[in-house]
């Protein structure tokens, strides 16, 4: 069991990643390709990517990224610096500063229990040219494994997000942990991450904790090793359904007329466009219907459970509820 000690100063430093973190859910998806585990929602997705990296060659070029990820146990902290939660390029230009002893340090571990290629011992020593291959594997898987379905990854995370934002306006921080339940419990101070593989405990000492929710992420949260680090632990979310590609969804034009005619063709658009939040008045410019259409439609899907509003100063913000979300992206 992982277990997380809290301050009242990390509690007000506590916060959850704006969107889907590019990094992390390359790195995890890497363990969920190679593991054991069956998930139908990932099934199509493990085949497919399967394929184009026998297609593609890739496997080669991709061999030292992939044993850096072994499909189970310790994968080095190194791989997801904590600047990836500002995007992807962010991640890979802090990979690059690696500076050589943590890569020693982590890929010594990794070695403990893993056989690592030879092409490790130069990442080891922090090697420019080395930093630069490892990011290079990692964009080129990326555009295999991630990009083609990184709408999905994307909805079932800012769907996780609605539902936390609502703990988090209903009970404060503490009721944003607490509805980490079941695979979490949260008492007195203490975050406690049940079916951890090792023993921890892990004190914020003031610095707080972002929480990441992740599409990629096994039954199991995941933390970092290192407790110098800023503190991450990555969490799984409902994954609203199987792993689809954009040409996928592209193709999905008779789900869309039948969505429009649940809903009525101008409400669909609605929740369309407040997918990723969007105002009344914005709402408005992009279907070109008045305000006040936009906000009464807004309302229907608000008290269908479809639509969450909040006001800001002058405006109303809509974001999707999950079933909002679910029933767009089925």
């Amino acid at each position: 069991m992982l277990k997380i000690h809290f301050s009242g100063e990390d509690i007000l430093r506590t916060r959850v990643a704006p969107a889907a973190d590019p990094v992390w859910e390359l790195v995890l998806s890497l363990h969920v390709l190679r593991g054991r585990t069956r998930d139908p929602l990932t099934a199509n997705w493990r085949r497919s990517v399967a394929r184009d990296l026998r297609q593609d060659s890739a496997s080669e070029q991709l061999r030292l990224l992939f044993a850096l990820n072994p499909p189970r146990g310790y994968f080095p902290d190194f791989l997801t610096p904590y600047a990836s939660v500002e995007g992807f390029e962010a991640g890979l230009d802090a990979l690059r500063r690696t500076p050589a002893e943590l890569l020693h340090r982590d890929l010594s571990v990794l070695a403990a229990e893993n056989q690592l290629p030879s092409s490790a011992a130069a990442l080891a020593r922090g090697e420019v040219s080395a930093l630069h291959h490892l990011a290079e594997s990692m964009e080129q898987y990326r555009s295999l494994a991630i990009s083609p379905y990184w709408g999905r990854i994307q909805a079932a995370v800012a769907a996780d997000r609605t539902r936390r934002a609502r703990a988090l306006l209903d009970g404060g921080v503490e009721g944003l942990l607490a509805s980490l339940r079941p695979t979490m419990r949260w008492e007195s101070g203490v975050l406690e991450v049940h079916s951890y593989p090792h023993s921890r405990e892990l004190h914020l000492d003031g610095r707080g904790l972002l929480l990441v929710p992740s599409f990629f992420c096994a039954a199991t949260p995941v933390a970092l090793l290192d407790p110098a680090l800023p503190p991450v632990l990555v969490y799984p979310v409902d994954r609203l359904g199987a792993l689809v590609s954009a040409d996928a969804d592209a193709a999905s034009g008779a789900a869309r007329e039948s969505l429009a005619a649940l809903l009525g063709r101008t409400r669909a658009a609605v929740l369309q466009a407040s997918d990723e939040g969007c105002t009344t008045g914005e709402v408005a410019r992009q279907l070109n219907i008045s305000p006040a259409a936009a906000s009464q439609h807004a309302t229907v899907l608000r008290n269908a459970g479809l639509l969450v509003s909040h006001r800001e100063r002058n405006s109303v913000l809509h974001t999707l509820t999950p079933l909002g979300r679910a029933m767009l992206d089925a």
